[in-house]
């Protein structure tokens, strides 16, 4: 039985007494209401005491129990349910999940995820007219789910739960990246690529073989995928069997020595990463001059508003232009030891196609 439960709203500082499973609040003092998400806690023998970030509007709330003795389920309320997200309807058409990590708090937080992922969202509402209520957020700031594996994972899995032929599917994801040695041969340079979710430090990466898994072999024919990955080391982070080298112009063979399957069951998946394998990307106001965005994302976006025929070879031509100029004249691109970072990004895709097509999502 939970005792002493009391909260504080942070806008008019009344003390408010909530019920442990309370859907919403209402405060007296401004008369807000407050909409909270539910939740189970962690309980240990005696006094527990934690704060948790409320929905919509924002509660500093206290709970204390002494004696009391409940299983480990999950944390705070900052870690969204992913049986919630596993509800979400699944509307036919065009569907996308946007991904953006800030990891606030870290010292290898990232200033401009939240900035990402809200220039992505208006840019497949207003150019690539993206019904909003098919849109969904993962990211730290404002009413959105936080971007913790769980959540990404429960994400990912919607976004192609009963796809059908004719659907158009975007996978975004703004943040960290890590590769780790691959066991399973199925790497050709012997490592795997991975994302960071906000929570990677103790739950773990996203392997590439993951996401492979997940978003690309359920894609039935007449189903398209975009993913558009603004990460280190994200070339091959959908396993896609297919690089393209911009120079050459030609298509490049990625099939894992392995021979495991890495292709979808009919459908097409196309990949933008921000550089390649071995590279690392930029969080960067080189571009905008005020505005903190990836450097892939801000210059892929660009390149589409610029152009509204370009094609997926324009994208990449503008995209590697843009950032080879911006390192040429110093604004981005150095880190430690101050040496230049390289940041070329890459397409993959799950077959070949004609990368002279306009691009359309």
């Amino acid at each position: 039985m939970l005792m002493n439960a009391s909260a504080i709203c942070k806008h008019c500082n009344i003390n408010i007494s909530p019920t442990p499973h309370a859907q919403t609040l209402w405060c007296h003092g401004c008369g807000r209401i407050i909409t909270v998400c539910r939740y189970q806690e962690t309980w240990k023998q005696g006094k527990v005491v934690f704060e948790t970030k409320f929905y919509k509007h924002s509660l500093r709330q206290r709970f204390s129990e002494d004696n009391c003795q409940k299983s480990l389920i999950t944390s705070t309320v900052k870690h969204m349910h992913s049986e919630t997200i596993s509800s979400w309807e699944a509307p036919r058409g065009k569907r996308a999940l946007l991904c953006g990590v800030v990891y606030s708090k870290q010292k290898y937080r990232l200033k401009g995820t939240f900035n990402d992922v809200n220039n992505m969202r208006h840019m497949l509402v207003e150019h690539f007219k993206f019904p909003s209520s098919s849109i969904h957020i993962l990211t730290e700031g404002g009413p959105y789910f936080h971007p913790t594996k769980r959540n990404i994972q429960a994400g990912l899995k919607w976004l192609v739960k009963d796809c059908k032929a004719g659907d158009s599917l975007v996978f975004y994801f703004s943040g960290h990246g890590l590769r780790q040695p691959d066991f399973d041969n199925d790497e050709l340079d012997g490592f795997d690529e991975t994302i960071c979710p906000l929570d990677f430090k103790t739950a773990g990466v996203i392997l590439d073989n993951e996401i492979n898994d997940t978003i690309v072999r359920p894609l039935k024919p007449g189903v398209r995928l975009h993913a558009i990955v603004d990460s280190c080391h994200s070339g091959t982070i959908l396993d896609l069997s297919y690089v393209y080298n911009l120079k050459d112009k030609t298509w490049m063979n990625n099939h894992p020595p392995s021979n495991a399957y890495k292709g979808t069951s009919g459908g097409q998946a196309i990949c933008f990463s921000a550089c390649e394998d071995d590279q690392l990307a930029e969080d960067t106001s080189a571009f905008s001059g005020k505005q903190m965005s990836g450097a892939m994302t801000y210059t892929f976006i660009k390149a589409i508003l610029e152009n509204p025929d370009i094609t997926y070879e324009g994208i990449m031509i503008s995209m590697r232009t843009a950032i080879r100029q911006a390192r040429a004249t110093g604004c981005l691109l150095k880190r430690l030891f101050r040496r230049n970072i390289l940041q070329e990004p890459l397409l993959s895709a799950s077959e070949k196609f004609d990368t002279n097509a306009t691009f359309n999502l």
